[in-house]
């Protein structure tokens, strides 16, 4: 039989179970003084707290009194009233009160009886003692369920796991060189022992210097002799096992202190990366409202440039800027959301407050700046393009009107002299009436002008309305050829009048060079017409209207013919009066009296007209090539336009499908959504050709584009948000795994949880509103009653999932909650009790404990956010561990 056939349960203990592993004489001797020993100083270890000690087991023990206070000091309990007597009986008295006292502690004693104690038996005696050790002092050690003796095995192997030459396996040879006690004591206080100059080859030190320390700083009596167990072979298990059991009491203190430490680490690191989560939040938050604020202004910036050139090169700095510049910013803001989320996430997982972000620097802050910056964005990019427009129609304008000036200011030249002429007073009557038609011939001349003057006019007006940029040089032109155009009327009417008065004295005129002249005069203003809108500029944006001004050019061809007719019938009046004045002689200066047009000039501006004619031609073909070019262009961006929309809406709407769908675990999910991402990223290269074919159609000028209802603004959109919401979704999952695994929930309750939520989303927002929220709950078992104690606590729910009141649910604030409502965590009670054990139980903590118990960052962590402890038992350089461990869970201010 074994001397106890269950050591946790200490259930039956036999007279056999005092005898020794050997059957040797000289072992059995040797454990038999070792175990005297060890159980004497074991039990002087208690008894000194009674003020009294034993020196011979069996002979001190056999009138029961010691043996009664043993038991009282050992289990804290008092024992029946012992018998005072001498007599036997009465010593028989107080051991039976002993030993049923051990028997109520569940042990059952076999072969022991009171009057082998009280006659002195120390084989019986220590047998009991070994009894009484192993219900107090060994039954209670379990590491990891075992038992008491696995136990205690077991908690000195992980103690003496990390040291050299260290290795525990049982209580008996694994302690002969001293090594394993020397290894407890420096493990759990290094100041006491330099490990580092121990020798496995000199046990006599080893053990001394353990059996020293031990009793001089750890109040462990010496119940162990170095030369008893360095000359046994293999010293006494049981001997060894109790002083063992003094080494586990004496270091079971630090143990707990351990325990308390690990547990304010890990709450003490779960804030230190909230902490730096929030800080990288803010920095990331500033950054981008500080470029959203450095941008907004230069998107708003409409100062207009007064080129083409400067204008366009605007144009290509905000293709840059969306190109390149932007983003990485929409990438940096979806970043930001999803580091919220998780931010908020690992908060609620861990029982801390929500995050608050600074003033102005919360998601919907950076959402309402987003939203300015698109804003300034549109409405920027729509103003370049009205710029280029209005400049380009100003260069026309302007074009136009020097051509116009440029012609009119040719006419105009020397007529100012020609009306001031006074050559009236010394013609003949003949020249008096040839000058008098001549006049009369350039008033129909200057009539013929009036129109020009007023196009010119009204093109400088149309300049100043459009803000051209070097309006006063036009306007000044446009003033000097309205003044000269006054005062050429002017002087017209005042030699009109001259001739007129000369008139009466002058009758004849030669009524063919007046004919000629008045014919001549307006065929020769047609000609300079034909030549001005033949080598007029143009600008068109469609095939239509290139086809309406070829239209008009062929219709102008077509009435050449009737033109040349009418040439030949000037020329042949000319030629009638170079007849006339060949067949009669007459005395002519050779030039018409009546006008300075000549047949000469009449030929030359005819062909001119005929030349500009196909070089009008080559002109109108070159633009409705390029037109067509243009149609082709919008045909190719509406093509791929018309496929890439649709596709991105499809996208997003399987995105939303797949966020309320469940299909197998959430890895599953999220392994699927990242594949889903991978092909969504793929397409963007066909995102990039449209914006090149969008390059070349602004390159062109192209403003519109009937073929299609898609603008590169609204891809882009639709592609960023497309972005965005894929990566939103997976961080949802994301979410939900750090919940799950975070709270212990399983798959089958989110799936549960999923398929509730879904039930009630009866429109796939992916939101519940209040009653749909509060039906989903009921269906999961929430005892929600339809009265005022009802909806109290639906109130006290809602607030939980929806703090902003917004009226609507989302899925990740029902998982929250339902994490919450299903899994433990961690409180601010009981990081307070894990501080208590650090502090000594003392209701406040000194900075000395925290370094000594901590690692030094959390130490320090420590010491500067606990304020000074002021309760009545506050010592110099006391801290409130209180305060600070519900200010961690947001229940106070750090």
């Amino acid at each position: 039989m074994t001397f106890c056939t269950d050591i946790h349960g200490l259930q039956r203990i036999t007279l056999n179970d005092v005898d020794d592993f050997s059957s040797s004489a000289t072992m059995r001797l040797t454990f038999a003084v070792l175990k005297l020993k060890t159980f004497t100083a074991w039990c002087n270890s208690h008894l000194r707290k009674a003020g009294t000690q034993i020196e011979n087991i069996e002979e001190d023990f056999r009138d029961g009194l010691k043996l009664m206070l043993l038991l009282e000091v050992i289990s804290g309990e008092r024992l029946a009233k012992p018998e005072r007597g001498k007599m036997r009986v009465h010593k028989i008295s107080n051991v039976n009160k002993a030993l049923d006292f051990i028997a109520s502690k569940g042990v059952k004693l076999v072969s022991i009886g009171a009057e082998e104690i009280v006659d002195g038996n120390a084989k019986m005696t220590l047998g009991m003692i070994w009894t009484i050790i192993l219900r107090f002092a060994i039954q209670d050690i379990s590491v990891e369920e075992t038992s008491a003796k696995e136990g205690l095995l077991l908690w000195c192997q992980r103690k003496t796991a990390p040291y050299k030459n260290v290795n525990i396996q049982n209580f008996h040879i694994s302690w002969k060189d001293g090594l394993g006690f020397c290894a407890l004591i420096h493990r759990h206080r290094p100041e006491l022992i330099d490990y580092g100059k121990l020798r496995k080859d000199d046990p006599m030190t080893n053990l001394n210097t353990a059996f020293d320390v031990a009793e001089k700083y750890l109040d462990i009596p010496k119940m162990l002799d170095a030369e008893d167990i360095i000359s046994t072979l293999r010293p006494d298990e049981k001997a060894v096992m109790t002083y063992v059991s003094c080494y586990y009491h004496a270091f079971s203190g630090k143990q707990k202190a351990e325990t308390a430490a690990n547990r304010i680490c890990k709450v003490l690191a779960v804030n230190q990366e909230n902490e730096q989560l929030m800080e990288d939040y803010e920095k990331l938050a500033s950054d981008l409202l500080e470029w959203i604020r450095r941008t907004i202004p230069w998107l708003e910036n409409r100062m207009p440039e007064n080129t083409m050139q400067a204008m366009q090169q605007k144009l290509e700095d905000f293709r840059d800027y969306r190109r390149l510049h932007k983003p990485p910013k929409v990438q940096e803001k979806c970043q930001l959301e999803i580091n919220f989320n998780t931010l908020q996430t690992k908060l609620r997982l861990s029982n801390r407050p929500a995050f608050m972000p600074s003033e102005g620097k919360m998601v919907s802050d950076i959402n309402n700046a987003w939203g300015n910056l698109e804003g300034a964005e549109k409405g920027y990019e729509e103003w370049l393009l009205n710029e280029i427009r209005r400049l380009e129609r100003l260069d026309h304008l302007a074009e136009k009107f020097r051509q116009k000036a440029a012609i009119h200011e040719a006419w105009t030249e020397g007529k100012e002299d020609m009306l001031q002429k006074r050559d009236y007073e010394t013609a003949s009557l003949s020249e008096i009436k040839a000058l008098l038609k001549k006049h009369e011939a350039f008033e129909s001349d200057l009539a013929a002008h009036q129109d020009r003057v007023e196009q010119i006019a009204a093109i400088a007006q149309e300049l100043n309305e459009l803000d051209y940029y070097d309006s006063p040089s036009v306007n000044a032109r446009c003033q000097r050829i309205c003044d000269q155009w006054d005062t050429l009327g002017a002087l017209t009417q005042k030699r009109s009048e001259a001739l007129q008065r000369t008139e009466k004295l002058l009758e004849t005129i030669d009524q063919l060079y007046l004919e000629f002249a008045k014919r001549a005069a307006p065929f020769n203003n047609w000609m300079e017409g034909a030549m001005e809108d033949l080598q007029d500029t143009f600008i068109v944006h469609t095939i239509e209207e290139i086809q309406g001004l070829s239209t008009a050019h062929e219709q102008f061809k077509a009435t050449l013919p009737e033109a040349d007719k009418e040439r030949l019938a000037i020329l042949g009046i000319h030629n009638e009066i170079a007849k006339i004045v060949q067949t009669y002689h007459v005395n002519m200066a050779g030039t018409n009296p009546y006008t300075t047009i000549n047949p000469q000039e009449i030929n030359a501006k005819w062909d001119k007209v005929r030349q500009l004619v196909p070089q009008r031609d080559q002109a109108l073909i070159e633009e409705h090539a390029r037109q067509q070019n243009n149609e082709r262009l919008r045909r190719q961006f509406a093509n791929q336009a018309n496929v890439i929309g649709p596709w991105i809406q499809t996208k997003m709407e399987e995105i939303g499908r797949i966020s309320i769908e469940m299909h197998g675990t959430l890895e599953d999910q999220l392994t699927h959504l990242r594949q889903y991402e991978k092909s969504i990223v793929n397409y963007k290269p066909k995102i990039d050709q449209l914006e090149g074919d969008h390059q070349l159609i602004q390159e062109a000028l192209i403003f519109d584009n009937k073929h299609t209802n898609y603008t590169m603004e609204h891809i882009r959109v639709g592609w960023e948000q497309l972005l965005t919401t894929i990566a939103r979704t997976i961080n949802e999952i994301e979410n939900q795994i750090l919940t799950r695994d975070a709270k212990g929930i399983s798959q089958d309750q989110l799936n549960e949880f999923r398929a509730s939520f879904n039930h009630f989303d009866r429109d796939h927002s992916g939101t519940l509103g209040a009653e749909e929220f509060k039906a989903c709950l009921i269906s999961l078992g929430f005892d929600i009653a339809n009265d005022a104690q009802g909806e109290n606590e639906f109130s006290r729910i809602m607030s939980i999932v929806d703090p902003n009141r917004m009226g609507i649910v989302t899925f990740q604030a029902f998982i929250d909650f339902m994490s919450r409502e299903t899994a433990d965590t961690d409180t601010a009670d009981q990081v307070m009790a894990s501080f208590k054990v650090l502090a000594g139980d003392k209701n406040y903590i000194l900075a000395d404990e925290l370094r000594r118990e901590l690692p030094p960052d959390q130490a320090e962590y420590c010491i500067a956010r606990m304020a000074p402890y002021t309760g009545p038992d506050a010592v110099p350089g006391a801290l409130d561990y209180m305060s600070f461990s519900t200010a961690l869970y947001g229940e106070s201010d750090l």
